[in-house]
């Protein structure tokens, strides 16, 4: 009994210092993979290694055009949903009307940069994973290396730069969607043109409320592609990592972008 008593807070103990380690160690390799990546945009041209244009618009295209259409239906949806939402709260109190300057400030400020950087997260975070663990499996990356083709390089600084380019235009996107949403339901719920709507919107939002969900959306983008390529990079089994690795990546993606979501609230709304 009491050397179970023992070993029980010595195991916990331990489980935590491992985990601890491998979140240093995780923590540690994408900060690396990120430098690399920023390394190989800014001064591959001059090694005459450069990133491919062609390479950034393909992954431009796969994150970011065919996103599109999954992130203009949660964010009319959301915008909807906020007018609902408003609506019945607010007129308690006789200011139904002023639901409109609620959707702007929260479609602007919190959902649309976070519905994007969560359904992207989903679509991306996975595929990377899924594709740079499936290559690491079939010893595609150990060929690049030997050919002379940088890993990183090729697979890691074209999307890194692709998602930052095109997260912010779906945020932007997202939020015209988002508040379109928002107008139809308080067209049909209070008779408010769609015009008066969004006059509103512009009049009350200003270009910090605009740029802090922009300056979010380009921190999501770097969590997505570091966090997937962290984790198909360290796919060492065959098809079974692969899945936990995929798993693992959107996980680890949602949760990231919620908790920068959070700090990010915290420091802009000083």
């Amino acid at each position: 009994m009491q050397l179970n008593l023992i070993r029980t807070p010595l195991a916990a103990v331990e489980w935590v210092g491992r985990q601890t380690a491998q979140f240093g160690n995780e923590v540690g390799y994408a900060s690396a993979l990120l430098f690399e990546s920023m390394y190989w945009l800014m001064l591959g041209h001059w090694r005459n290694q450069p990133v491919r244009i062609s390479a950034v618009f393909k992954e431009a295209v796969e994150v970011g055009v065919r996103a599109i259409p999954i992130v203009c239906i949660a964010c009319f949806a959301t915008g909807t949903m906020l007018a609902m939402q408003g609506i019945h709260t607010l007129r308690q109190f006789g200011a139904d009307s002023q639901v409109v300057v609620g959707i702007a400030y929260s479609v602007s400020r919190e959902f649309a940069p976070l519905i994007t950087g969560i359904f992207v997260a989903g679509r991306t975070g996975s595929a990377v994973a899924a594709r740079i663990g499936t290559m690491t499996v079939s010893q595609e990356i150990d060929a690049l290396r030997v050919i002379g083709v940088n890993p990183v390089r090729y697979l890691v600084a074209p999307l890194l730069i692709a998602l930052m380019f095109t997260m912010p235009c779906l945020t932007v996107l997202a939020n015209l969607v988002a508040m379109l949403g928002g107008a139809l339901y308080c067209l049909a719920a209070l008779g408010m043109p769609v015009e008066v709507f969004f006059d509103r919107s512009f009049a009350a939002l200003t270009t910090d409320d605009l740029l802090g969900g922009i300056y979010k959306s380009i921190a999501f983008a770097m969590l997505i592609a570091i966090i997937g390529a962290v984790n198909g990079f360290q796919v060492k089994s065959g098809a079974e990592g692969v899945g936990r690795a995929t798993t693992r990546s959107v996980v680890l993606c949602i949760v990231s972008i919620i908790l920068a979501d959070m700090l990010f609230t915290g420091f802009l709304s000083r």
